[in-house]
């Protein structure tokens, strides 16, 4: 098939991608079709400056962020309009721009823009961004976020902090997403891991492995981001411990493991010492569903010193007898979680129940499927729906009162039904008080994060945080597929306090536009 020459421009660009690509904090960031094959099997895709994952997004804690957003997507047989949420990013005062399609944006269509203007004036760590529409990032939209503190309370524990200790995590199909869900479809299962956008598959070719180069003695913050659809992977690497500093852009007190567990959505900043034999060693990242097992490369990268000479390792895997269990993480400070330290003495108590309904193929949240609506959540609210009854979709908007403590119960799902699910609160990170895997509450010093597991049949996890960020903010699992099929609510948080005065014209063009679109321009959403 001919290809046109911008065409082939983007294939080549992305074919030869680094890890080192970085921009912002002011930047277009221009969404557009490229063939690519970072597993040796060549697809169509949906790419964020031409390379899977896309560029780094980078700055310093106290920057404002402005991200033009520029659509060029043609390929219709993927949606060719889009959104881009920035996964972890507060947007207190910022709501509009959080770019969850139906809560709080229309979509970009093709061959507009959109302004992302943000300030991040208290946060800093390692976020992620992508799209936000349907399950189009599985089709390739993500990439790594970064927000460096120049007063890092870490900073004296390593020496090398930047593009190149990124590693990512992603999982990657060979069809587009929209064909692999459908009526009656069970969610895919992956094809191939992903490890800094490349991986090799089960009868693929031997494609190139990521290396991540480290010099002897040194010491590396690796911020690892699990950027998937669905697998939860255990990272680790041969021969090394690390020592885990950051959770969903909250430090934490320094802890020794040597595996980890991240699901979808997750973060963590790791230390690793270079202190081993130079050579090559596994950097591995088995995924819980799809295609586990490390033979021939798969689900594997590898991390080279300098000098080692240029060779797959032939290092074995250890038995994991450190292992990160959540309960062991803390923050470095402000330990405490919000409110009476008791289950259920919250000002506000949600129990939150998932649950699969077989007639229509939906998941549930007490008893109710999010179906995304034409008109998003904040929308409703600017438009004068101020009582939360009245806002749709019925049964899956929550209004949750100002400056009041929340406590929001997930319990656990079996494996049969898709379990354990990763949820992700928009607007928020919140104190774990109860894991996952865990029957214990802890509300003396529990992990702050963003997107939890909340583990198996059995399991539980509870979060608290407290409603200061007013605005609509999404609250789903991160498994994409579990989320097309309705796995959310919504908390409509402070109503009265949402108002229209920062919301920019551009925002208030988006809907009319969308909504003037013909299914052969909106694409296969």
């Amino acid at each position: 098939m001919l290809l046109s020459k911008h065409f082939l421009s983007l294939y080549a660009f992305s074919a030869l991608a680094t890890a080192y690509a970085a921009i912002g904090p002011v930047a277009d960031l221009e969404i557009a079709n490229a063939r690519i094959a970072p597993d040796g099997f060549e697809r169509a895709a949906v790419l964020a400056g031409g390379t899977f994952p896309g560029p780094v997004i980078k700055g310093n804690k106290g920057d404002r962020f402005q991200l033009n957003v520029v659509n060029h997507l043609t390929d219709g047989t993927m949606a060719k309009s889009t959104s881009v949420h920035w996964h972890g990013i507060f947007q207190r005062g910022t709501n509009f721009a959080d770019g969850a399609a139906s809560v709080t944006q229309c979509p970009i269509a093709t061959q507009e823009s959109f302004l992302y203007d943000f300030p991040v004036k208290d946060q800093a760590g390692t976020f992620w961004y992508h799209s936000h529409l349907s399950t189009q990032y599985c089709d390739g939209l993500r990439g790594a976020f970064v927000v460096y503190d120049r007063n890092d309370p870490h900073r004296f524990r390593y020496d090398i902090d930047d593009e190149s200790t990124i590693i990512t995590l992603a999982d990657w199909y060979h069809e587009p997403a929209h064909t692999l869900l459908g009526p009656g479809k069970l969610p895919p299962e992956s094809i191939a891991t992903l490890i800094n956008g490349k991986g090799r598959y089960i009868g693929g070719p031997q494609s190139e492995l990521a290396v991540v180069n480290v010099q002897w003695l040194k010491r590396y913050r690796f911020r690892i981001v699990a950027m998937s659809c669905d697998p939860a992977f255990t990272f680790s690497i041969d021969n090394h411990l690390l020592t885990i500093i950051e959770a969903d852009g909250e430090n934490t007190a320094p802890l020794v493991v040597n595996s980890l567990d991240i699901y979808a959505g997750q973060r963590y900043s790791v230390i690793l010492n270079a202190n081993k034999l130079i050579g090559n060693y596994w950097i591995r990242a088995n995924p819980n569903r799809g295609s586990p097992g490390f033979d021939g490369g798969r689900n594997s990268a590898i991390l080279r010193y300098k000098g080692a000479p240029n060779a797959l390792p032939t290092t074995t895997q250890p038995k994991s007898v450190i292992p990160l269990k959540e309960v062991n993480l803390h923050p470095l400070s402000n330990p405490a979680a919000p409110g009476i330290p008791r289950p259920g003495a919250a000002d506000v108590n949600l129990n939150l129940v998932t649950s699969v309904n077989f007639t229509t193929f939906k998941y549930e949240m007490n008893g109710a499927p999010f179906t995304p609506l034409s008109v998003p959540v904040l929308l409703q609210i600017l438009s004068g729906t101020k009582a939360a009854q009245d806002l749709l979709p019925k049964g899956s908007v929550y209004p949750l009162p100002a400056n009041k403590v929340i406590e929001i119960s997930l319990p656990g799902t079996a494996e049969e039904i898709g379990g354990p699910h990763p949820f992700h609160l928009h607007g928020h990170a919140f104190s774990v008080v109860r894991s996952g895997d865990s029957k214990t509450y802890n509300y003396r010093n529990p992990v702050k994060r963003d997107t939890v597991n909340t583990g198996f049949a059995d399991g539980n996890a509870t979060i608290r945080f407290v409603t200061d960020n007013a605005g609509p903010w999404f609250l789903h699992c991160h498994i994409d597929w579990h989320l097309e099929l309705g796995l959310a609510v919504v908390f409509a948080e402070d109503i009265p306090s949402i108002n229209k005065d920062n919301i920019p014209p551009a925002w208030n063009d988006l809907c009319p536009i969308y909504d003037k679109l013909t299914p052969e321009q909106k694409g296969s959403e």
